[in-house]
């Protein structure tokens, strides 16, 4: 008897002797297939990062990697209030698959490398091998970008910096919240949303009274706690110092206090949410619960603004890897599936339809790499009021277009993509929580609105950026000269005026954003076809319908 390997079929019964179906994509490079990204990585400085970039690819590639991810899915996450004495606990228990995902992801630096070792092209290399964890499982992405993001806001946190942020750093990984000895890693969570406001932090309720010193007491809940097994959070709360109002601060909770007893955070149950299971999400109370502050008292938004700016960034490095992993998913299957005499992805229609979602992929990796480029150690003031528009301006736009992009994908693989057997309906399902977490469409508009009316190096930085392609597109200078007159309006209108237009001006921006990296870094064919499908005179909103005269082979070829 011979033995069977992946991928070979067992030939029971003369009604299941199958050839048309692609092999199973496992045992792959994703970093090695990914040509653009690999080009990206090269162009913005991360050169140095590709051995590491292409092991990590073999890894995440890999047949178990993939098995475990799928695992994780279906194995999720169990709240334990209690231990078997009646004690409170509060852990939450995961499945093994997700500690071996995650443990890799830690290994490999996705979380704090950039910080860790702060050289020229750091934040992209970052960038980069958070994406390709983030292809394949997207629910560990999310405590490894907080942590990566939390490390901002602690820079300057006295005793909080000196002992937690080698912590973070660390690349070893722990799920344990009690270790005999403490432990010499962490990961960091937040906690901000309430039931009285998501966005709208200043709404919420919980309070905190001084202790003395940097210490406070909290009491209040927080309606969406993710990774509530992280070592530690940021958490806003409305603080008092005897009975005077301070207004609303950050506050750094730690899950064990110094001296190692619990800190209470009592987790009332798990969120039933849309997307992915494999990573938990919770409501939480604090009654008691001990914090510290974090910069200066009643100026929490100020000391979590950096946090945010690079937690948006993720969002928008997430979307695109959910992008790139439906893209492959959709390559694969039509290369190994033929209909009506020949493959799937030599017909025509079909070959324009995954050409179109590769060009959408390629704008969104572009995007994210450019961001990542712009939070370098030594960043310019140029660079920095580049980011403080560009972030949202692209977290709004990309984050908008996983969701129908990951439909279409999954459209590619018919009956197949809608089963949870393939990854895409796992995908489909997580995209749009990037578009919501860190802010819902309407209020990354309005912050970009803002930011534009209030700061104005912002604004002439990003015309500065569009600069560098003028000329190269006529197509795109015209719509940078709409996209301009329009904001020039739009800063001398009222606010009650201007803000039914900031979904407007936040597309028309990220579009101009998205071209003119496609025209300085992607194939010029590439670039035209982009440009033409999204902003020329044919374009329309569903995919595949690209512009006549387009080469879709080519463009897919490359991916």
């Amino acid at each position: 008897m011979t033995s069977l390997g992946r991928g070979d079929r067992v030939i029971g019964q003369a009604t299941h002797h199958v050839e048309n179906q692609p092999p199973w994509r496992v045992d792959v490079n994703e970093y090695d297939l990914n040509v653009p990204l690999g080009e990206a990585v090269r162009t913005f400085g991360a050169g140095w990062a590709e051995d590491d970039l292409l092991e990590a690819g073999r890894l995440v590639g890999s047949a178990s990697f993939q098995r475990d991810a799928q695992l994780a899915e279906v194995h999720p996450p169990a709240s334990h209030a209690h231990d078997r004495w009646g004690f409170r606990l509060d852990e939450v228990e995961y499945d093994p698959s997700y500690h071996r995902v995650i443990g890799e992801a830690i290994a490999r630096g996705a979380h704090t490398s950039a910080w860790a070792d702060p050289r020229q092209g750091a934040h992209v290399a970052r960038a980069a091998m958070f994406m390709l964890f983030a292809q394949v499982e997207p629910g560990h992405a999310c405590p490894v970008s907080m942590t990566h993001a939390a490390a901002a806001s602690l820079q300057d946190a006295g005793w909080i910096s000196d002992e937690w942020l080698p912590r973070l750093l660390s690349r070893e990984y722990e799920p344990r919240l009690v270790v005999e000895g403490g432990k010499r890693s962490a990961l960091m969570g937040m906690a901000m949303t309430e039931k009285q406001g998501g966005s709208d932090v200043r709404a919420g309720t919980t309070v905190g009274e001084s202790m003395g010193g940097r210490a406070y007491q909290l009491t209040g809940h927080k309606w969406f706690c993710s990774a509530p097994m992280s070592d530690a959070f940021l958490v806003l709360a409305h603080t008092r110092n005897g009975g005077t109002d301070e207004g609303l601060s950050c506050l750094f909770v730690p899950r064990i206090l110094p001296h190692g007893m619990r800190n209470v955070l009592r987790i009332q149950r798990l969120k039933d949410k849309l997307g992915n299971r494999s990573n938990a999400s919770a409501e939480i109370e604090l009654d008691g619960t001990v914090g510290f502050l974090v910069g200066e008292a009643g100026r929490g938004v100020r000391a979590i603004i950096e946090m945010v700016q690079r937690t948006r960034l993720d969002c928008v490095l997430g979307t695109a890897a959910g992008m790139r992993q439906s893209l492959a998913e959709a390559l694969w299957h039509t290369r190994g599936r033929r209909a009506f005499g020949a493959l799937l992805v030599d017909q025509p229609a079909m070959t324009a339809v995954l050409a179109d979602l590769a060009l959408e992929y390629e704008a969104a990796m572009l995007s994210g790499l450019r961001l990542a480029q712009l939070f370098e150690s030594g960043a310019s003031d140029r660079d920095v009021a580049l980011r403080r528009l560009a972030t949202p301006v692209s977290k709004y736009w990309v984050c908008k277009r996983g969701p129908q992009h990951a439909y279409e994908a999954l459209e590619c693989l018919g009956g197949n993509g809608y089963t949870e057997s393939f990854p895409l309906a796992r995908r489909y399902r997580e995209q749009p929580v990037m578009a919501i977490w860190e802010g819902s469409g309407n209020v990354i508009a309005l912050d970009v609105l803002r930011a534009l009316t209030r700061d104005r190096d912002s604004g002439e930085a990003f015309a500065d950026e569009l600069a560098g392609t003028a000329g190269a597109s006529a197509v795109l200078d015209r719509h940078v000269d709409r996209t301009l007159s329009l904001l020039s309006r739009l800063s001398g209108a009222a606010s009650g005026d201007a803000a039914p237009q900031a979904r407007r001006i936040s597309e028309d921006l990220a579009l101009a954003f998205q071209a003119s990296l496609m025209l300085r870094h992607a194939p010029s064919r590439d670039a035209e076809a982009f440009i033409a499908a999204r902003l020329g005179d044919e374009r329309r909103a569903q995919y595949g319908v690209l512009p006549v005269g387009t080469d879709a082979a080519a463009v897919v070829a490359r991916h």
